[in-house]
């Protein structure tokens, strides 16, 4: 059975939802961010208690599948900006739609009607968070953070930083205590 969970955003969350789901003696085929597959049909009482037990630890589980779509698709973005070194020869368009397997027109129109912004407008928040953390990190330059996230340059993210956050990459920086937004926040 394939199940859609909202808010699930790193490898704790997937180490979470499977704590959870070997704590009710079920058997996860697949876990990944967003979805779960178990070998078990649950019934209505027992999609009930899991959903309690999910949503305990702040996640969702979804049953609409316009909802269940937006999901995959957050998951994927999220998973693709944490990827090591990733880079997008195709456009994110192209890249969604293939692994969707769906038009990316109706994507679009689904994930700004449900999420009222658009996918890049999403992602670009998501890149925008990943900064800040690395910019936490202090383990890298801004030049190898523009290249890590696939900036065209150091000016492109600097703009379209201070555009997100009304600061500069530098500024923030010297925050003492910086202001992060949670991803399953956004």
């Amino acid at each position: 059975m394939r199940l859609y969970v909202k808010n699930m955003v790193c490898h704790r969350c997937i180490l979470a939802v499977e704590q959870i789901l070997q704590t009710m003696n079920y058997t996860a085929v697949a876990i990944q961010l967003g979805e779960v597959e178990i070998q078990e049909q649950l019934v209505e009482k027992e999609l009930q208690h899991l959903r309690m037990q999910l949503e305990k630890i702040g996640f969702e589980l979804l049953n609409d599948k316009e909802r269940q779509v937006v999901t995959q698709i957050k998951s994927l973005l999220i998973g693709l900006l944490q990827s090591e070194q990733w880079t997008l020869e195709t456009p994110l368009s192209s890249y969604l739609a293939e692994q969707l397997n769906r038009d990316y027109l109706y994507l679009t129109q689904l994930f700004s009607q449900i999420e009222s912004t658009t996918i890049e407008q999403y992602f670009i928040h998501l890149k925008i968070e990943r900064v800040k953390e690395l910019l936490v990190y202090d383990e890298l330059t801004l030049k190898e953070i523009s290249f890590q996230l696939n900036y065209s340059s150091v000016a492109h993210l600097s703009t379209q930083f201070k555009k997100i956050t009304g600061m500069t990459p530098t500024a923030f920086k010297q925050l003492t205590t910086p202001h992060r937004i949670q991803i399953d926040h956004l």
